[in-house]
């Protein structure tokens, strides 16, 4: 369930967040969205994928951080087992989302929303959201700044997506592997960017993609698919 509130300081002045990662507070998500800002810190831990919507055939770039649905593999003894979190990872259980706008101003206002339903929220512990006298704890200056980044980076999906579709360079792919106890595991149902198609581009079109600020983004997706095999072993790590 998700019960989303305009976070402020006055509703939730007590309002405290438990910062332990663990599949009972919430954390046992296979992937998480991520944006090509971001791609140079992911694909030094994770691999970066393409999920596509089935209604509006949108794809979006994906941080993997299991095999199957509703398991996190990096989740170890209430902590997050990677030196790098994604940053729509760090922001759970808040998101960014449309204030009411004042009609002077044309400009959309965008606020803190938070999941009242997050098993990460409580009164009783935790780390405070709100000072004593109203003004935002370290904490959620924190949540601001991630927010922010996120806000900035997925504006910047669409435009890069659609110059992965318009150069056809987006297919599906999987990986299989048998784990310790002998079952096949299988991963599907997502995309990658295909590297032979992209070495055979023209001149022109690499010319294109590298002025573009993608070219850069291209790769590091490319590169960060070698981390498939560390999935697959922390798998397997459970399992023995």
């Amino acid at each position: 369930m998700t019960k989303l509130a305009v976070l402020n300081n006055v509703d939730h002045k007590d309002l405290k967040i438990n910062t332990s990662r663990s599949a009972e507070l919430g954390d046992a998500y296979m992937c998480v969205p991520t944006f090509p800002k971001e791609f140079r810190s992911v694909q030094a831990h994770y691999p970066i994928v393409f999920g596509k919507n089935a209604q509006s055939e949108e794809y979006t770039p994906l941080v993997l951080l299991g095999l199957q649905e509703n398991e996190n593999l990096f989740l170890r003894d209430g902590e997050w087992d990677a030196r790098y979190l994604p940053l729509c990872a760090e922001a759970k259980p808040f998101l960014i989302g449309p204030g009411q706008n004042n009609p002077a101003d044309d400009e959309q206002q965008w606020v803190i929303h938070v999941d009242m339903d997050s098993p990460k929220l409580g009164v009783a512990s935790g780390v405070s959201l709100f000072k004593e006298f109203g003004g935002n704890s370290d904490y959620l200056d924190r949540v601001r700044e991630v927010l922010q980044a996120i806000h900035e980076g997925i504006a910047e999906v669409k435009p890069f997506t659609d110059l992965l579709e318009k150069y056809e360079l987006l297919e599906p792919f999987s990986a299989e592997t048998q784990l310790i106890n002998r079952q096949t595991c299988r991963l599907e149902g997502f995309y990658t960017i295909n590297e032979e198609r992209l070495a055979n581009l023209p001149a022109e079109d690499i010319s294109h993609l590298h002025n573009s600020g993608f070219l850069f983004d291209i790769h590091m997706q490319l590169a960060s698919l070698s981390h498939l095999a560390d999935l697959f072993d922390r798998k397997n790590a459970l399992l023995s």
